[in-house]
């Protein structure tokens, strides 16, 4: 966001900015779900609740697909809505 208002100013378009913020936090999940399974026993005897042993070993792979899928469809539509052209 603070990027757009640097080169845009005030004038915020939501169409781009709010997909891109999206894709964004998509992809953040992904790598600290990737990053988290490493630590996961460590996490485990400590009591932590991070995404790998929220999500568990055989629900890991479908959100992590879903979650890439969501964050390459918001990359899409910010480029289609910024007028990269048809995208499809």
């Amino acid at each position: 966001i603070m990027g757009w208002v640097a080169v845009h100013g005030n004038n915020v378009d939501w169409s781009v900015v709010g997909p891109l913020y999206a894709s964004g936090v998509c992809w953040t999940l992904i790598y600290d779900t990737l990053y988290a399974h490493q630590d996961k026993a460590d996490d485990a005897k400590l009591g932590l609740k991070s995404t790998a042993l929220t999500f568990g070993e055989e629900g890991t792979k479908p959100v992590l697909t879903a979650l890439t899928g969501a964050a390459w469809g918001c990359w899409m539509m910010a480029g289609y809505n910024v007028g990269f052209g048809d995208v499809l």
